[in-house]
């Protein structure tokens, strides 16, 4: 009898187990849906200055299907604010929206194993590991979203993909803001 009742909850655990990923990758599919639909709420963010850098971070960064226009709040942000404190703020905010893909990648392992993209982007983490989520984060097309899927595939410390994302896309932020705010100023100067 105590037998039937230990395979009864081992049962239950694995069903919630196997239930776990799915539910996730539902979450994250929720989430992409609702900011799309709000995005003109998303697009208000920017009053808020450096904390607006944030909050636009993380909700352009959270969608990983559609992609969501944040940068350029960003740079609009940046021209009335200091452009390396928006950029940190920025980063910030966007490596916290990346978990989106890290997790859809933990829980999702068995959709993109069998892809050849996969095989390839599995490649360079094993081989280069934080190297090649920097350079993923230094990108300026949102490449990093592939590689938070394959982090969390591959079972990648979150801390770690955090730290080193972070680094990659504060630094990124930073080069395109300040660049963008002295060529806006330049054109200024040119046509004043």
């Amino acid at each position: 009898m105590n037998n039937s009742i230990g395979n009864s909850k081992q049962t239950e655990r694995a069903k919630i187990k196997k239930a776990i990923p799915f539910l996730i990758i539902l979450l994250v599919m929720a989430i992409t849906l609702t900011l799309f639909l709000h995005r003109e709420w998303i697009a208000t963010l920017g009053h808020y200055s450096y904390l607006g850098a944030f909050l636009v971070g993380v909700v352009s960064s959270s969608s990983l299907l559609l992609p969501m226009p944040g940068f350029l709040i960003l740079i609009a942000l940046s021209t009335t604010f200091n452009p390396v404190l928006i950029g940190l703020a920025g980063a910030s905010g966007g490596i916290i929206g990346e978990l989106t893909g890290y997790l859809a990648g933990y829980s999702g392992r068995k959709i993109i194993q069998d892809k050849q993209n996969h095989i390839r982007m599995e490649g360079w983490m094993k081989r280069w590991g934080s190297w090649a989520i920097f350079a993923f984060a230094l990108f300026p097309v949102p490449v990093l979203d592939v590689a938070g899927i394959m982090a969390g595939a591959l079972r990648f410390p979150v801390w770690k993909f955090l730290l080193i994302g972070w680094a990659g896309k504060s630094l990124k932020y930073i080069a395109l803001l300040s660049g963008g705010v002295w060529g806006w100023e330049a054109l200024l100067r040119f046509f004043s």
